[in-house]
């Protein structure tokens, strides 16, 4: 992983699954398409979204922490 999740709080898509046409470029935690996110969120493979706002999704960190921690066992 080239960056870290912060300790408590919520990230957005572009944090987990990256966007390197930012400037500067985010790297992904997990290298996967926007695609495959939304479709494993529906599979239940992958955490629920959090509305923080009409136009704002974000997922807490300690549900990422735990899929990253799933999916390397």
């Amino acid at each position: 992983m080239s960056h870290e999740l912060p300790e408590i709080g919520y990230v957005r898509l572009s944090q987990i699954i990256g966007n390197l046409k930012a400037k500067p470029p985010i790297p992904a935690i997990l290298p996967i398409s926007k695609s495959t996110w939304w479709s494993g969120i529906k599979s239940g493979r992958f955490p629920k979204a959090v509305k923080l706002g009409p136009r704002i999704t974000a997922w807490r960190v300690e549900d990422i922490r735990a899929l990253m921690k799933q999916l390397t066992k």
